[in-house]
């Protein structure tokens, strides 16, 4: 699934514009991306666990 599917599903889902599923996911990302960037994780619990780590 790429974005554009993705934004597509979510519409569907909740009923809304495309628009206004790229809007939220976006936010989403930002606020996903931001949290990692200051060295924090963002736990989904029944998804997954995202933090950066160095190699």
């Amino acid at each position: 699934m790429n974005k554009a599917e993705l934004i597509s599903a979510l519409a569907e889902s909740t009923n809304s514009t495309k628009k206004d599923s790229e809007v939220f996911l976006k936010a989403f990302l930002d606020t996903v991306v931001g949290t990692l960037e200051k060295g924090e994780k963002v736990q989904l619990v029944g998804f997954g666990t995202f933090e950066v780590r160095d190699r």
